[in-house]
């Protein structure tokens, strides 16, 4: 796994660092594989915290008693 196929999805590259790796993903394939597979981790990443922020507001099921 190429470390900038994570950076790249979840948008933590800098301007030139991005352009850096766009210009390799022209002519990587297995980055262009990893890409692939890595295009909804922002969302699953939302949806987990989102989830985790939900779970936060209930109370423990010992205090709900």
């Amino acid at each position: 796994m190429h470390d900038g196929v994570a950076a790249y999805v979840l948008g933590v590259l800098d301007e030139e660092e991005h352009e850096a790796f766009e210009r390799h993903l022209d002519g990587c394939e297995q980055c262009q594989r990893e890409l692939v597979e890595f295009a909804e981790l922002p969302d699953q990443l939302d949806e987990l915290k989102n989830t985790a922020s939900a779970s936060d507001d209930d109370p423990p099921m010992s205090m709900s008693r």
